[in-house]
């Protein structure tokens, strides 16, 4: 009692329903002749199938189309498959599963390696560029303190201007060889 089934109806079926709607409208109805019974039962049961018949293609012809349409069954379970085709299937089966399993794993892995390419050009993009240390700067020390030192007497820095002079001359030369 628990088996469910489907009927489909189709908008061919519905058209011939209100055309057959129609046509018993318009024509009227003819009285069904009686048959006399016959004492004996097989006769009679002979008798009965061939007038149900014949009115059954009466109407049939008549509308276009039989009086009970063709139900769609319920959909059974397949047929049980033999025991290598199940192992069959199985196999597959867990062949497709090793295949998804191998594929996170490669998509995982690539996952990484993009991020960590993408963390290296982040690096290299947003670097700070590498500071060149000043140069004469130790000259150019000794020559301050010696200011200070002499506020009033300037020319005793002298030596410690040529050196500083002597150090801007050399590095701007190594500058302009390193250019060329």
């Amino acid at each position: 009692m628990g088996e469910s089934f489907t009927i489909q109806i189709s908008s061919n079926l519905v058209k011939q329903l209100l055309d057959d709607g129609e046509k018993s409208k318009k024509k009227t109805r003819k009285p069904k002749t009686k048959v006399p019974r016959d004492p004996q039962p097989s006769q009679t049961k002979v008798h009965q199938k061939q007038f149900s018949d014949d009115s059954d293609r009466k109407r049939t012809e008549a509308s276009g189309w039989p009086l009970q349409p063709p139900l769609f069954l319920p959909v059974s379970p397949p047929p049980q498959l033999a025991n290598s085709e199940l192992d069959a299937i199985r196999s597959v089966a867990q062949g497709c599963e090793k295949t998804v399993e191998r594929l996170h794993k490669q998509e995982e892995n690539m996952l990484q390696e993009l991020t960590q390419r993408a963390k290296e050009l982040r690096d290299k993009e947003f670097k700070l560029p590498s500071q060149k240390p000043i140069a004469c700067v130790a000259e150019k020390d000794a020559c301050l303190d010696c200011y200070k030192e002499h506020v009033k007497d300037p020319l005793k820095c002298a030596h410690f201007v040529e050196k500083y002079a002597d150090c801007a001359r050399r590095v701007r030369q190594q500058a302009d060889s390193a250019d060329k």
